[in-house]
């Protein structure tokens, strides 16, 4: 297929471009100005220069496709109105552009996120795709947004949501800051050791997604997917460190601390009018809070089975940064 890629040099997106150029599609890069440089792996992919606001750069980006997967966008901004500019805007203009410029189009994948629908209530409370969305985080709130801007195009757009749990893999940053911290012996103390979330590896949503993109039953539906049971933050970490091969941890980071950590990390994205890289509300959200899906409905309707379970995903990532020597195991 012809497709059109936002957010391709991020962690979703990249892996999402490689896999379309290795099935032989011809992929679309949109490049905003002030883009990070393309992973290597996207060599062969085209660059379409383009900008949110420039009505008439998206449309030379859509014109022709088959398909649209909008990954671009912000998880940590500053303000609730920041998140929207990032996250609710851009889907707008996007389908705005679709309608305009890609009237072949056969369908507009929209990335969302579990953070739309807000945490299960309690813990062993599987939420699906019928459950009202309780945002909790101004990032939850704008994807909630922008998936009713991709709906109010219903008729005009075929769209497709999914909203990925924790993505487990290769470039997810806090998953390789918290390797090497592991590997240091020093390993936090996230949640409260209860199964409070749901995981998927990339490489099992990037294959959700390129069906979701396909296939016919999939149009104007939305999908949760995760792979297997529910898991501990901490069963997480443990996997992590086995595979490092690191046995024994000498510096726990508790709760409290992080909360200092997060309470820092505000201070100084303030000061400098940037995003926090840690916040109080992302600790919190890992400790009180239960992130736990059903998705039956994909499985059901489209016969999407995942592959990884939560220690495949941890072995194949360990394993990619250990190949480029990034990591090493003891």
């Amino acid at each position: 297929m012809k497709a059109l890629v936002t957010g391709a040099t991020g962690f979703v997106g990249s892996h999402l471009a490689e896999a379309l150029l290795a099935r032989g599609d011809e992929v679309r890069i949109l490049a905003r100005s002030g883009s990070r440089p393309l992973p290597p792996g996207l060599a062969a992919a085209v660059a379409f220069p383009g900008d949110y606001r420039d009505p008439a750069s998206l449309a030379r980006a859509v014109s022709g496709t088959d398909a649209v997967f909008h990954v671009g966008g912000l998880i940590t901004a500053p303000d609730d109105a920041a998140y929207e500019a990032a996250n609710v805007f851009p889907t707008q203009a996007l389908l705005e552009a679709c309608v305009a410029a890609a009237p072949d189009l056969k369908r507009f994948v929209y990335v969302s996120s579990i953070s739309a629908t807000g945490p299960s209530l309690a813990e062993g409370v599987l939420l699906d795709e019928t459950a009202p969305l309780r945002p909790v985080s101004g990032y939850g709130r704008s994807k909630a947004a922008a998936e009713g801007v991709v709906r109010s195009f219903s008729g005009r757009v075929a769209w497709t949501i999914i909203r990925p749990p924790n993505v487990l893999g290769p470039r997810q940053k806090e998953l390789y800051t918290s390797m090497n911290l592991i590997a240091k012996r020093i390993k936090p103390l996230i949640g409260n050791g209860r199964p409070q979330t749901s995981v998927i590896s990339i490489w099992d949503l990037v294959r959700a997604m390129i069906l979701l993109a396909e296939h016919p039953a999939a149009a104007d539906r939305t999908y949760f997917v995760v792979s297997g049971r529910p898991v501990a933050w901490r069963e997480i970490a443990d996997a992590v460190a086995a595979e490092l091969g690191v046995r024994r941890v000498y510096l726990p980071v508790p709760y409290a601390v992080q909360c200092a950590v997060g309470a820092v990390s505000e201070a100084v994205g303030r000061i400098r009018h940037r995003p926090a890289l840690l916040t109080r509300e992302e600790v919190a959200m890992t400790r009180k809070y239960y992130w736990n899906y059903d998705d039956s409905l994909i499985r059901r309707e489209l016969g999407f089975q995942p592959k990884d379970d939560m220690s495949a995903a941890i072995h194949k990532t360990v394993a990619w940064y250990a190949e480029r020597g990034l990591v090493r195991i003891r």
